[in-house]
């Protein structure tokens, strides 16, 4: 089964390059099968990473929370299936 990650945080107001680069600086404990860093409105970063795993809810490696200063709200986790 294909496990879609994402991870989304938004940083405190002018802080979003800050952010981009603590995210994509972050390293988990074995690497995906790819990962993807996005920029968005409003200081948002949003990885998304892909594991092979034997079930949704199998444990994997996830970025951690940043320092509490850096952002504005607790960072929003989600998995996805992937479906064909």
């Amino acid at each position: 089964m294909r496990v879609t990650l994402m991870w989304e945080a938004r940083a405190v107001q002018g802080r979003g390059a800050e952010l981009l680069e603590w995210a994509r600086a972050q390293q988990l404990a074995h690497e995906p099968l790819r990962r993807e860093t996005f920029r968005a409105t409003q200081d948002r970063v949003l990885v998304l990473t892909w594991w092979e795993a034997p079930a949704l809810d199998a444990e994997l490696p996830e970025l951690p929370e940043p320092a509490a200063d850096l952002i504005t709200r607790p960072v929003h986790r989600w998995r996805f299936e992937a479906v064909d």
